[in-house]
């Protein structure tokens, strides 16, 4: 009988903690003077110079909501040891590569809304975005 790789049961141990994770996120507002701009992968061009930082920990987003001005550059760092995506839900940002410890991933939403996310390699890691 096989036993569980290490990876497996990290993995199985965040998804028990992700209610708690989910929970004990705040809807803090990050704002980042200076952060590295992209992985290449989204646009950076933040119009209005505002950055907002998304932290992925613990098998979850933080904030889990977050409210930022039009043209404001969103980055989302990877703080866990398990590679994470983001995915706009309907497409509206182009998605991340996978993110591995302390890469990140950096997009500029323009139009007001609301853009909800998830990661596409754990699809129970939720956030929204609301560009006022």
């Amino acid at each position: 009988m096989k036993t569980f790789a290490p990876r497996r049961r990290s993995l199985l141990r965040a998804l028990a903690c992700a209610p708690i994770a989910a929970l004990a996120a705040t809807a803090l507002v990050h704002p980042v003077a200076a952060l590295a701009a992209s992985n290449g992968t989204g646009d950076a061009s933040g119009k209005n110079g505002a950055t907002y930082r998304i932290e992925i920990h613990d098998f979850a987003f933080t904030p889990k909501e977050l409210t930022v001005p039009a043209g404001a550059r969103i980055v989302w760092v990877n703080r866990d040891d398990e590679p994470h995506t983001v995915v706009s839900a309907a497409g509206a940002f182009k998605p991340s590569q996978a993110l591995d410890t302390d890469d990140s991933f950096t997009t500029v939403l323009d139009k007001p809304g609301t853009y909800a996310y998830f990661c596409g390699i754990h699809p129970m890691m939720v956030g929204k975005i609301v560009v006022r």
